[in-house]
């Protein structure tokens, strides 16, 4: 099996962990946001980047819910502006979808998911303005 594939099977495992986790915050969005962020490259719909990126700063920075961050990507949705151009980082964080799942059930995991995201965004440092200024425009709406 090819490591893209072994990856994506991994993350639908975690997809089916996140989405009957019983925390009404919707940490699922959290894991859709670090992976869409983790694989994304040129050929990745520039809509999926700036989703992830957005929901990542808003949950890391802005201590936003899952909830909240896809309350958000609706507004985004609903209110089209121009996008950024977004700088992919040749490396993209020392943890990611297997770690995440390799790691305990429960509160280890969900704090892995949170240091996953971290890790993610910590490497796209140089969208960071970028993607602020464009959260700070939908808010002004």
């Amino acid at each position: 099996m090819n490591l893209k594939k072994e990856e994506e099977e991994n993350f639908n495992q975690l997809s089916y962990y996140t989405l009957t986790h019983k925390d009404s915050s919707f940490i699922h969005q959290h894991i859709v946001d670090a992976y869409g962020a983790q694989i994304a490259n040129q050929t990745t719909k520039k809509i999926r980047t700036i989703f992830s990126l957005v929901g990542l700063y808003l949950y890391l920075e802005m201590d936003y819910t899952g909830r909240k961050v896809q309350e958000f990507h609706t507004l985004m949705s609903k209110n089209k502006m121009e996008w950024p151009k977004i700088d992919f980082p040749k490396y993209r964080g020392e943890i990611g979808v297997s770690d995440v799942l390799a790691t305990k059930q429960g509160f280890e995991r969900d704090n892995m998911i949170r240091n996953w995201c971290f890790s993610v965004w910590k490497e796209y440092e140089e969208n960071r303005n970028s993607i602020i200024e464009l959260v700070k425009k939908y808010n002004n709406k």
